[in-house]
């Protein structure tokens, strides 16, 4: 059984960091693509960052370029989001999910496998 867990969200002021990590279990995710991301209440699960199995590319969301960064320690299993100047629009459920194919895509349905999320709440 795959899992994906996620961990590092919680409670910062704005302009603060936060370090979310993702760690999976069930198989082995070298090969595969890795992305977060993040659900405000009342909107749609939309992409914020993604990453290839070897970590040499990675795509981000305009609106978090700069300031977030995602990085993978396929040894570990673990792939992690690290955020930076933090705005209160950065407020959601953040989710790690993973797909059976190498190539980083921001769509939702192209991914296979969840976590059950992390909140990050950021206050002004």
């Amino acid at each position: 059984q795959v899992q994906l867990g996620e961990s590092g969200g919680g409670l910062v002021q704005a302009g603060g960091s936060l370090r979310l990590s993702c760690a999976a279990a069930g198989r082995t995710f070298s090969s595969d693509a890795m992305g977060w991301f993040r659900q405000a209440p009342g909107k749609e699960r939309e992409f914020v960052a993604g990453i290839t199995w070897r970590g040499a590319n990675t795509r981000y969301a305009d609106s978090v370029k700069g300031r977030f960064t995602i990085s993978r320690d396929n040894a570990k299993n673990t792939v992690y989001l690290q955020m930076i100047s933090l705005k209160p629009e950065d407020t959601a459920v953040y989710y790690c999910a993973a797909r059976t194919i190498a190539a980083v895509s921001p769509r939702v349905g192209a991914y296979d496998y969840w976590g059950q999320g992390t909140q990050v709440t950021v206050s002004s």
